[in-house]
Order: C-alpha cells, then sequence, then structure tokens
C-alpha cells in the first residue's frame, strides 16, 4: 500500500503542480482545501477540477471563516485588489494574516488522523508576493511544531512538510507542471472574485510572465498576452 501524503490543493498553479509532484513521488494523495471567505472562491472549482484530474479519491473542503475580521484584500470586499505589480520591499494587502499557518495546523490534524507521511505545499519564496508564510524559515518552524504537537510526533512519525516549489522560479514551475502533465488550463490564480481571471493583478502578473516566458503564451490572459508583448523586459 503507498504512503498517504495530505496536499494542500487551493486550486492553483502552484497547489496542483505540487499534488502532481507528490503523486509521481509516490504518494496516495488526500486533498485539502478551504473555503475561507476569500473573493476568489472561484478557485475551489478548479481544486475539485484537478483533484479529479489526478485521480485523487479523497478530497476535503474545510470552513474556516478568516474573512469575518478582514485585514486583507482577498477577504474584504471594502479592500482593492491592487493591479500596479508587485513592489518586493512592501507586503501586499493582498496578504491574509494567518492563513497558512490555520491551513498547516489543520493539515497536520488530517495527516495524523489519516496517518499520512507527508503534507505537500505548494509554497513558493522566490516569485512570489512577498508573504512571510512561504519561506523556508517559516516551513522549517512548522516541521518543528510538527514534531511537538501531536502524538505521532511524541511517537517519532510526524509528517514530514514539504515544499517541492518552495526555491523554483515561477518559470520552473511551468515546466515541471508540463513535465507531470499538470492540467494548467483548469488552474485558477486569479485574485479577483469574476468569471474570467482578470489579467492584472499580481497573481495573473507573476503566472502570465512565466507562462510567455516558458513558451506558453496560448494559457496567458489576453491582458497579460498584450502587456508583455509591449513589455518583454
Amino acid at each position: 500500500m503507498a504512503s498517504k501524503a495530505i496536499v494542500l490543493l487551493s486550486g492553483g498553479l502552484d497547489s496542483a503542480t505540487s499534488a502532481a509532484q507528490a503523486s509521481a513521488d509516490g504518494f496516495e494523495i488526500i486533498a485539502l482545501s478551504f473555503r475561507y471567505g476569500q473573493r476568489h472562491d472561484r478557485e475551489l472549482l478548479a481544486a475539485k477540477q484537478v483533484a479529479s484530474h489526478l485521480g485523487i479519491q479523497e478530497h476535503f473542503t474545510v470552513d474556516v471563516n478568516l474573512a469575518q475580521w478582514g485585514g486583507s484584500a482577498l477577504t474584504d470586499e471594502a479592500l482593492t485588489v491592487p493591479t500596479e505589480g508587485v513592489n518586493p520591499t512592501e507586503i501586499p494587502i493582498t496578504y491574509v494574516p494567518g492563513r497558512n499557518t490555520v491551513f498547516i495546523a489543520i493539515a497536520l490534524s488530517l495527516a495524523e488522523a489519516k496517518q499520512a507521511d507527508a503534507i505537500y505545499l505548494g509554497i513558493n519564496a522566490v516569485d512570489y508576493s512577498g508573504y512571510p508564510d512561504c519561506r523556508p524559515e517559516f516551513l522549517e518552524a512548522f516541521q518543528t511544531l510538527a514534531s511537538l504537537s501531536s502524538k505521532a510526533g511524541i511517537e517519532g512519525r510526524a509528517p514530514k512538510l514539504v515544499a517541492p516549489l518552495v526555491m523554483d522560479s515561477k518559470v520552473d514551475i511551468v515546466h515541471r507542471a508540463l513535465h507531470l502533465d499538470v492540467p494548467l488550463s483548469l488552474t485558477w490564480s486569479c485574485y479577483q472574485g469574476g468569471e474570467q481571471p482578470c489579467g492584472v493583478c499580481d497573481s495573473c502578473r507573476i503566472r502570465d510572465r512565466a507562462l510567455i516566458e516558458a513558451g506558453q503564451s496560448k494559457l496567458a490572459t489576453p491582458q497579460g498576452r498584450a502587456f508583455y508583448s509591449l513589455n518583454p523586459s
């Protein structure tokens, strides 16, 4: 019987690629998604479609309403999702306070209940929006917590936190996704809550640039194709 891995599956490019990597690494995947009050809950449909494509049999969606106290443009309709690009010196308003801390804590609970050996995360510390909970230091600290906070950890069986993309560029992630046959057209990365990707939020910009640089411009938004054809640098 294959070892089990919990995969945090948002429906975006990174989490879908992380899930495909877990499968390629030989794990039986249990997917975990969250409805946390995000304005872009369209990503949950993408998560369901990606899970189906990858043949994932167990897929949990947990409600954790982080929107009730606001603090992020992703959960508070009164705040505007920025479209002017990423400022590398600032943590953007799209950062959701404590999101990954909450998500991984729940993933640890699921992993212990299901006797999973690993938790796969799509976090990335290279081409991202500056979120503090996407860094290797954060992951290392949580691994220590995993070893201290559970029966499995005390018995020396704490699940390993695996972030296969953490030091990849977004172009590297696209190439890896193509190699792993990830259904890129099914994934959803846009921060806005519309029916179609906006093409101008930070997430769309980062995704579009990577797709175009990887030779997959057909998958970029029309706005992205136009923008980067005019600004090739």
